[in-house]
This record gives structure tokens, C-alpha cells and sequence, in this order.
């Protein structure tokens, strides 16, 4: 996998706004010396400054950056004629620099001071953007500009991939790249990252382009709840922002409620999307292995008006094993909707191609319940006049093949049939049988790059295959927590979804943070050649 990356993204390496602490003796972009604890050396009658002047006569160093006033004031004539730039260091603000014995954030104050013997400045990113307590962004310093209008270049540090990442980021850290270069206020000079991948790609191909740059890649961006990494699924405020996200496809799983009302939610199981545990509705639960393992309370228990009293809890799938949460602030935020509720949102939104609805438990709902979620979608379908529209498009999704036999006898929807297990191949009979009822398949991501304690072990031909019989492929789940993903990909949903458009050539992800792969798709520069899709 890594020659396959190597090859897509090798170029972002040659942009010198990056400085990579790992790789840039690989690589070769600008070399940066980074010193520390001049006055440690000097106390043991070592001298930092001859070793620097002494490297600086073989090799060409382009930034020499220490944390020590006194050491940068001590080679700044023997290289004040020559192209290499001194940069000073901030660490933590209450830190001592002990040349001056003054602390970083005094220092701070006094640029002035600092643009007499340096040409830039490295400070943390926290400087720029601080963050409270509950990782939100406070809002943003002057220090940018404060540095700029002395003449000191400014370089943001501690960015890395594989931590927590402010809430307002959506878990994308190309998001917190962007943040720094295109806010429509400031922008840094450079950025130090242990992953020099994420900022290259932020800068080169998705910096300062505006929302209407046109599309690059034919790559349909199907939601999972909705744009529900940033707020409770299937409610009417994961749905508005999956539009304004740039979703081509919002959906809605269908769940039957106890007087037959069809609604949107991710689970049938009101345990896993609302607090109905800490309501009055507590003492309904019960275990129906029909349905799932282990307890629950059914959507069919409680009545449509019985769950509007309920609130909305937010997903946060990697919660359980990394203590990653979703933008706790909002976890209840937002109104449960019915499928004709749903309808009529997606047909109010002229940027969206379509709508997926799925169905699932339809054998146990009929036959248990005596409520029949089929019949309801199609009645509900009919009622909007979807069954009149080509646009947008009706994609009803299932894992059950009957489901989609019952469906098809209204012969306008596109079917769409998700294997709702891991697969490596598949024969061609079985992909004929499925050709007979569907119009096209959704598999899961180990399908088509199978892994193995988090790596990546090889690739399938599932894709191929089934494209071969005429079936377009979707891929789930695309999360932007770098703990949903293998290692291959740097911790960076972006670089995931490039190398499953480019190494698969799937037709659509579906995805529960929707602003990360419309970005991918619309704001690469076609100019840039490694930042087109050619």
C-alpha cells in the first residue's frame, strides 16, 4: 500500500510551507535544524554554535531554529549574508527562555525584540488557535498578524494526525490545516507535523477555493445517518447539514413505531440513538433474538408522539475502545423525523441527487407485529410523489433480498443491496442472482482492502467484479476518526477515500462525515497534477 500512496502523493513533499521533522532527509524539501538546550551543552563545554557553523560549511540549511535567545543572537552575523533564516522557538507560554530569564509569553509581547536576531518564529498551534477544556476552539490570537506586521515569518507546531483533535474539526485534520491557511483572516507561513501528508494536501489542492469549485471525481457521497459525526443521527439537524455538507444522497433506515408511523432511525433498538434508558420507558425492555442479542426497547414498543419525548443521543462508535466522543456539546441536539418529514426535506433540497431509504427487520415486523414497513415506504413514497419524480432518485437499500423482490414490482426505484458481511470474491452466479433484484451493492470496507491488526493485508477484486455485471459499488463506512481507520493511511480520512477511489474505482461512499469526501471530490485543483484525478 505504501507504493501505491508513494506515487498519488509523493509530490505534496516538494511544498517548502511544510516542515517535516522526520523526513526531510528523504525527501529533500527545506532543511530544517531544529536545537535545543544550548545552555545545557555550554555548561558541559560543548559548543552548539561550532557545530552549527561547522555543518552550515557542507550542507545548506534553510531554517536553524532554537528555543535559546542566546544562542540564535550568537550566529546571527556569521549567517546574516547568507539565505539560511534563524527562527525563534516559543514553548509554553509560562516556560523561562533562559538566556533572558523571561517567560515565552512575555517574550511574546515584545516582537520586536525577537525580529532583531530572527526572521520568523515557531510557536504551538494553541498560540493561534487556543481550545478550552472540553476541546473547543476559543477564538483565534493576533500573533499572526502581530508577527506579520513586525517582518517575522510564522510557523504553527504540534500538529499531529493520531490525537484529539478540537470538536470543531469534525475528527478531519485537514479541516484543522485549512484553519490555519484559508480563514479568510490570517494565515501562517508554515506548519511543523509529523504527518507532512495532511498539510501538503490541505495546502496543494484544497486551500482557497470557494464551495462552487466544480466537482473532479465521479464519486457519489451517500450519508450514514445523515452527517451524523457532528450531530445525532437520522434528526432534522443531521440531515440540513449533510445538505449544506455537500451530501448527493441523505438517508433515512426506516423504523415502524407501535401505531404504525414509519420513522428515520439508525436502529431499531432505541438504546443505541436516544436516552430512552433514563426515561419513564425504561422498565419495556426486553430481548427479542429474532432482532439482535442481548436487550432492547423497539421502536414498535412506543408510539410516534411516546418517542418525540424522548431526546436524541449522537453515535460515537469509537467512544467504547479510544474514548473518542462525537461533539459531546450537541449529543442530544435536534428532532427526530418521520419518513414524510425526511421526504419532504430532501425534495426542498435542489443540491441533492436522491435519497436512500433502507429496510431492515421486515420478515420479524410482519409477521410479529403485524406492521408492514414495505407497504409503509412505498405508501409514503407515493404520498411525496416520488413515485411521479426521476429527481430526485428513490434508492431503497436492504440485505434482504425479498425486500427488494416486494419493491421492485413498483419498477422506479433504484435497488440497491447491501452484503451485510465481509466478502473476498464472489461467483458469477451469485452476482447473476443478485443482478436479479438489485441495481446495485453496497459492501463493507474490509471487502475491498482486508486488514489485519489494523494494516492493511492486501486488495480484492469484489469491486471489479461486481462492476463488471453492470452493479455500481458504494463502500461503508467512511469515518474521519483516525482510529476507524487502518495505519496505511497516516491517520487521514482523506488520504483513505483517495486510495479507494483510485485503487478500486468504487462508484460511492457512504459516509457519516459528509463534508470530508465532498471536499476531496470538488476542491481538488485539476492544475495541479498531483492534485487531479487523471
Amino acid at each position: 500500500m505504501f507504493s501505491a500512496w508513494f506515487d498519488t502523493f509523493s509530490p505534496f513533499f516538494n511544498n517548502r510551507a511544510i516542515i517535516s521533522l522526520f523526513l526531510f532527509r528523504i525527501i529533500n524539501p527545506s532543511a530544517l535544524m531544529l536545537l535545543q538546550h544550548d545552555a545545557f551543552y555550554t555548561q558541559h563545554n560543548l559548543s552548539m554554535r561550532n557545530f552549527v557553523l561547522n555543518v552550515s560549511k557542507s550542507v545548506i540549511v534553510d531554517y536553524i531554529s532554537s528555543p535559546e535567545v542566546g544562542f540564535l543572537r550568537s550566529i546571527s552575523a556569521p549567517f546574516a549574508s547568507s539565505k539560511t533564516k534563524l527562527v525563534f522557538r516559543f514553548m509554553q507560554q509560562d516556560n523561562i527562555e533562559p538566556s533572558t530569564n523571561q517567560s515565552y509569553g512575555s517574550l511574546l509581547r515584545n516582537l520586536t525584540f525577537i525580529k532583531k536576531f530572527a526572521s520568523g518564529i515557531i510557536v504551538p498551534k494553541s498560540y493561534i488557535w487556543p481550545v478550552d477544556s472540553s476541546y473547543y476552539l476559543l477564538p483565534s490570537t493576533s500573533v499572526v498578524s502581530d508577527a506579520h506586521k513586525v517582518g517575522l515569518e510564522v510557523f504553527a507546531s504540534d500538529f499531529v494526525n493520531d490525537a484529539q483533535l478540537s470538536f470543531n474539526y469534525s475528527y478531519d485534520p485537514v479541516a484543522e490545516y485549512l484553519n490555519f491557511i484559508d480563514n479568510g483572516d490570517f494565515s501562517v507561513d508554515g506548519v511543523i507535523s509529523d504527518f507532512p501528508i495532511t498539510p501538503s494536501e490541505a495546502i496543494d489542492c484544497f486551500a482557497h477555493l470557494g464551495r462552487n469549485a466544480s466537482k473532479q471525481a465521479d464519486l457519489l457521497i451517500i450519508t450514514k445517518n445523515g452527517a451524523s459525526g457532528d450531530y445525532p443521527g437520522c434528526t432534522d439537524l443531521a440531515y440540513s447539514k449533510a445538505i449544506v455538507d455537500g451530501a448527493d444522497v441523505i438517508d433515512c433506515p426506516v423504523q415502524m413505531t407501535k401505531d404504525g408511523i414509519p420513522i428515520c432511525l439508525q436502529s431499531i433498538n432505541l438504546f443505541d440513538s436516544t436516552n430512552v434508558v433514563q426515561s419513564s420507558f425504561s422498565n419495556l425492555a426486553t430481548t427479542i433474538p429474532e432482532i439482535q442479542a442481548g436487550t432492547g426497547i423497539f421502536t414498535f414498543t412506543l408510539t410516534w408522539s411516546e418517542i418525540q419525548t424522548l431526546k436524541p443521543s449522537i453515535s460515537s462508535p469509537q467512544a467504547k475502545d479510544y474514548n473518542l466522543f462525537r461533539n459531546p456539546n450537541l449529543k442530544n441536539a435536534g428532532k427526530f423525523v418521520t419518513l414524510s418529514d425526511f421526504l419532504a426535506t430532501a425534495k426542498n433540497a435542489i443540491s441533492l441527487s436522491g435519497v436512500l431509504i433502507s429496510i431492515e427487520n421486515a420478515a420479524y415486523l410482519a409477521k410479529e407485529q403485524g406492521l408492514s414497513v414495505t407497504d409503509a415506504v412505498l405508501s409514503a413514497l407515493s404520498k411525496a410523489g416520488y413515485d411521479k419524480l426521476t429527481t430526485p432518485k428513490v434508492m431503497i437499500q436492504s440485505s434482504n433480498s425479498s425486500v427488494l423482490k416486494k419493491v421492485n414490482i413498483a419498477g422506479t426505484y433504484e435497488l440497491v443491496y447491501r452484503v451485510d458481511e465481509s466478502i473476498r470474491d464472489a461467483l458469477n452466479a451469485t452476482v447473476e442472482d443478485i443482478k436479479s433484484f438489485a441495481h446495485s451493492v453496497v459492501v463493507d470496507m474490509s471487502s475491498v482492502f482486508p486488514t489485519d491488526i489494523n494494516f492493511i493485508t492486501g486488495s480484492t477484486d469484489v469491486v471489479t467484479k461486481l462492476q463488471s455485471f453492470k452493479l455500481p459499488v458504494y463502500v461503508e463506512t467512511f469515518s474521519n476518526e483516525f482510529t476507524s481507520q487502518p495505519w496505511d493511511f497516516f491517520s487521514d480520512a482523506t488520504v483513505q477515500i483517495n486510495t479507494f477511489y483510485m485503487e478500486s474505482g468504487l462508484n460511492g461512499v457512504v459516509t457519516d462525515f459528509p463534508k470530508t469526501s465532498a471536499r476531496y471530490r470538488r476542491k481538488l485543483r485539476p492544475t495541479v497534477p498531483f492534485c487531479s484525478m487523471d
